[in-house]
């Protein structure tokens, strides 16, 4: 460290800043780019891997900490290691321009992903692929929200490209097939029904069959439900695509 470089200094480089503003005074903590968010949701858990140093900041650019007062009036304690993880859990992670537009352009084809899985054209009853929902939603100048998951902003997509008629566009629903041993039919029917909009036919002949109309975002639900129930030996089979106009229904 410089001589002339005060104590209370510290220079860091190639941070993300978590700022959470607390009795008045803003206080900020050092963190590893993308950490913060997996740390969030428990994807990371071991704090070293998430925060580039263990100490609080009033200003992380010019390398100012915080004084034990100052966290002491804001925070009722001078205890840094409790006060980090209530900046990491309550802050506003900060992101310059180009990580911010990087991760609105992933939210971005994450919405269109969403809408490209669940719908179809009406006329032809086949799915858009992701580029032109993509395409559709830069058509109809769609906004993304910020603070707004990806899943709920897919059916503002669709309800947006229904009503500016972008392009013809419907939810989708999946005809499929469900097997299984009759016994385990018989011990997991109450818990696959539920997931399914309409049972079209059943059969426990030689063993249970069971025809089905699903949204297809129940269809990951049926498939660990069957991986985890019948270690495997239970089936889902897509038969067909079909368009229904029941836009209001949630991505589920």
């Amino acid at each position: 460290m410089p001589i002339n470089q005060p104590s209370n200094q510290i220079k860091l480089t190639n941070v993300s800043v978590v700022r959470l503003k607390k009795g008045g005074k803003r206080f900020e903590v050092a963190a590893y780019k993308n950490k913060v968010r997996e740390w969030r949701t428990g994807v990371e858990t071991d704090l070293d891997d998430v925060v580039q140093i263990h100490s609080v900041f009033i200003n992380v650019s010019k390398g100012q900490l915080a004084s034990a007062d100052e966290m002491k009036k804001a925070f009722g304690t001078a205890e840094t290691p409790d006060i980090i993880l209530e900046i990491l859990k309550k802050g506003e992670l900060q992101v310059g321009d180009k990580e911010r537009s990087h991760e609105l352009s992933s939210t971005f084809r994450e919405i269109a992903t969403f809408v490209a899985e669940r719908c179809v054209d009406p006329s032809s009853k086949r799915p858009y692929t992701v580029g032109l929902i993509e395409k559709a939603m830069h058509d109809s100048h769609y906004s993304i929200k910020t603070g707004k998951s990806a899943k709920s902003q897919a059916l503002d997509v669709i309800k947006l490209l229904q009503s500016t008629k972008t392009i013809p566009i419907e939810r989708a629903k999946m005809r499929v097939r469900i097997t299984m041993a009759n016994k385990e039919g018989k011990r997991l029917k109450e818990k696959i029904v539920p997931l399914v909009e309409t049972v079209e036919d059943e059969d426990w002949t030689d063993e249970w069959e069971l025809i089905a109309v699903i949204d297809p975002g129940s269809l990951r639900l049926i498939n660990e439900l069957l991986e985890t129930e019948t270690k495997g030996r239970g089936r889902v089979e897509t038969l067909s695509f079909s368009s229904v106009a029941d836009g209001d229904e949630a991505l589920e």
